[in-house]
């Protein structure tokens, strides 16, 4: 047989060749995902400020979220985007105000939804070479299913906000809401579970599991199966808890809440809270066992301040509210091989979480295509100092009127449907009018209104917030997918 030596060396010379692109190409991969986190954002729903233990909760421990507080940074002065749950969680999302989308409410789950041109955090990890999954509550539409119970496509949902993978109840009515009032909608959770796109079955392993153990395994479940490959991944868990309807969490979460002289709701919350806790303890065991703990960004919020069973301190409001009691959530964030245990006492925003995430993955935002309303919070994370109020500029709220508060006492008055934030003066208004001026620093309880002290500084405010209020805003079109 003749032999092309010429052609021979052609392919040894190429087979060498594809062999050492593959070589280098997966240590660069390698080398490059070694350096970028692992994300979890865990995202509580109606925790008030003071409902966790390590922030100084009177009612119930929380063991596991207590150690990532002990091993990260605590900030005490985070805010919620909104008193609501909907818009703060577009705010998460995007980084941006909810208003920028029209969203000034919750969701009723019939007609709204972020729209799909929305630029999530999810689609620019994806884009960065993320595995990416939603766990968990959603509330920004697109959760309806057909007969056959197979997604309908006249919403966006968390696939085409850049979710590879996504498990959360149906958000449908008038079956959400009948769970609801039968106080079903956590014990029977799983038979309403959809995952990427499909209601699952009657024969599926989740189909059992109460709504709170089927975020925490799948969220389990996800870590394990991402982890198997070298990119890294963001997992974005939004759990239920403690939003109504308060239902009492299995034992022993139940009989180790007990107390005399409670009531059988506060008994459920913190039955509750203490459920979602071993969750996340468990989220925080598997990480330890495979061994990526030290490379995981681990950050835990509240979608808003406190309703009807949860604690605010001395704060003022609560759910629905835009004083501090429904605005100010707690939040903790752990990444150990480059964030310092401790505290710090600097602002931050929901809309913050989108470019801090961003900048630890390495994602540059200089040609983003949307101006963004947060600013990365990753350097003050680490030990720098926080964004000055001069970087931070001013910052607004828009919440339409919720005239009841969902807490045992009536809602403050005057009521307020606007907040403007700039440094230390936080002024409320009503569809544009100043109502209340406060200088939080010094008043954080929100008791002494300065209004009319200082009718010059109102006045700026308030035409900041009206430039703010007539800002474009992205419509809400119904497109097909």
């Amino acid at each position: 047989m003749k032999i092309d030596f010429e052609s021979d060396q052609r392919i040894r010379f190429c087979l060498a060749a594809c062999l050492l692109v593959i070589v280098l190409g997966y240590s660069g991969v390698s080398r490059a995902d070694s350096s970028r986190p692992n994300i979890i954002l865990l995202l509580a729903d109606d925790l008030g400020y003071g409902d966790l233990s390590c922030f100084g909760s009177p009612a119930v421990r929380t063991p596991n979220i207590d150690r990532l507080a002990e091993q990260g940074r605590k900030f005490t002065h985070f805010y919620a985007a909104s008193a609501v749950c909907s818009p703060t969680r577009a705010s998460v999302l995007t980084g941006r105000y909810p208003l920028r989308f029209g969203i000034t409410k919750h969701f009723n789950d019939v007609n709204r939804w972020l729209p799909e041109s929305a630029i999530t955090i999810a689609e620019l990890l994806s884009r960065a070479g993320y595995h990416t999954a939603h766990v968990g509550k959603w509330h920004l539409g697109g959760l309806h299913v057909d007969d056959t119970g197979k997604r309908l496509k006249d919403q966006p949902g968390p696939r085409q906000h850049g979710f590879d993978h996504f498990q959360t109840q149906i958000e449908q009515q008038p079956l959400r809401g009948q769970m609801g009032r039968d106080k079903t909608l956590f014990r029977q959770g799983g038979t309403v579970l959809m995952r990427d796109g499909r209601r699952i079955s009657k024969n599926d392993p989740y189909h059992s599991k109460h709504f709170t153990d089927s975020n925490g395994d799948y969220a389990v479940q996800m870590i394990e199966q991402f982890a198997k490959d070298a990119n890294p991944f963001f997992l974005n868990v939004w759990w239920l808890v403690p939003h109504k309807p308060y239902e009492p969490a299995s034992d022993p979460h139940w009989n180790a809440t007990a107390a005399e002289g409670i009531s059988d709701d506060q008994h459920r919350f913190r039955s509750m809270v203490a459920h979602m806790d071993s969750k996340v303890g468990a989220i925080m065991d598997k990480l330890d066992q495979l061994g990526i703990a030290d490379n995981t960004m681990v950050l835990f919020t509240s979608d808003n301040g406190a309703a009807f069973e949860g604690h605010i301190g001395d704060l003022k409001g609560g759910k629905t509210d835009l004083h501090d009691g429904g605005l100010r959530v707690p939040m903790i964030v752990r990444w150990p091989e480059k964030i310092p245990a401790g505290q710090s006492d600097a602002f931050g925003h929901t809309n913050d979480l989108l470019p801090t995430f961003c900048e630890a993955a390495g994602v540059d935002l200089s040609h983003h295509q949307e101006t963004l309303d947060g600013l990365s919070l990753l350097s003050h994370m680490m030990g720098q100092d926080p964004p000055t109020a001069e970087q931070r500029g001013t910052v607004f709220w828009q919440l339409d009127l919720y005239r009841n508060i969902q807490r045992h006492y009536p809602k403050p008055k005057p009521y307020a449907t606007e907040v403007v934030k700039r440094g230390r003066w936080k002024m409320l208004a009503y569809h544009g009018t100043p109502v209340e001026l406060f200088d939080v620093q010094a008043d954080p309880n929100e008791q002494q209104n300065l209004l009319a002290e200082h009718s010059d500084l109102a006045a700026s405010l308030a035409s900041e917030l009206e430039q703010w209020l007539n800002a474009p805003r992205v419509s809400q079109n119904r497109q097909g997918h």
